[in-house]
């Protein structure tokens, strides 16, 4: 039997996949959540053969939960939006499942799993997932953002995201901070959190996305706090919340 956790911020996906599994006759399920900051608690505990994980999530993505979780299990990602991971995955083995789940793509990821969790050893899975999580956040050369607008009245003022040291969420508007000032940006902080590069931008917090090239330092505070630094003149402070310091620290090499 293969051992399997389920994360998908949508409880229905969650029940359909849950069914289907149970119907292969070939799965335990060892648990489920809609929650991945729940999910990456749980799992340091629960250690399953194969973890079935959306891609776009709020407070982390499938790729921030993969990479915070200290021992990873072989992971099949489930998606209705990355058209670009599919050719990805089918090229490095482990699957991808693209919403609405097909049984004959659940079959199909389920043999691939079935050989790896009774065919490859421990390191060849961890090299082999460090592969595609590389594969799945690259993109195109020229498709991350690079510049924001910001309109103001009649005018639209072109932000360069070089010059960007964080975007921030206050008072139901998103802000874009400068070292000149603050612009208002006419997106949501998840919506522009999905066309920014990896590489140089991470979410720190729900309202929080700091640009790495700016960070100066990072303190410990009080009960666990992690706070960062930014390079600009005021040393602007930011709290890291708790479920995304593994991330940060991560990506940091940490």
């Amino acid at each position: 039997m293969i051992k399997a956790y389920l994360v998908d911020d949508e409880q229905p996906a969650i029940e359909r996949l849950s069914r289907m599994l149970d119907a292969t006759g070939r799965v335990e399920i060892l648990g489920a959540s809609t929650d991945p900051v729940d999910a990456l608690a749980a799992l340091s505990d629960i250690h399953p053969d194969v973890l079935f994980l959306d891609i776009r999530m709020p407070e982390l993505s499938g790729f921030e939960l993969l990479a915070a979780l200290p021992n990873q299990p072989m992971v099949v990602f489930t998606t209705a939006h990355d058209e670009y991971a599919l050719e990805a995955f089918q090229a490095n083995s482990i699957d991808y499942l693209l919403k609405p789940i097909e049984s004959e793509q659940l079959d199909r990821a389920l043999a691939k799993a079935d050989q790896f969790v009774h065919g490859m050893r421990d390191r060849d899975v961890r090299s082999l997932l460090g592969q595609i999580a590389a594969t799945l956040q690259a993109r195109p050369a020229g498709a991350w953002l690079t510049h924001l607008a910001s309109r103001s009245g009649n005018k639209v003022k072109i932000v360069n995201l070089q010059q960007v040291t964080h975007l921030f969420a206050q008072d139901k508007l998103t802000f874009a901070a400068t070292l000149e000032r603050n612009f208002v940006i006419d997106q949501t902080i998840a919506e522009i959190e999905e066309k920014l590069d990896p590489a140089r931008f991470v979410r720190i917090h729900r309202g929080v996305i700091v640009n790495l090239d700016h960070l100066l330092e990072l303190h410990s505070g009080f009960g666990g706090r992690v706070i960062v630094r930014l390079k600009d003149s005021k040393t602007t402070e930011l709290t890291v919340s708790r479920s995304r310091v593994r991330v940060l620290k991560a990506r940091l090499g940490l």
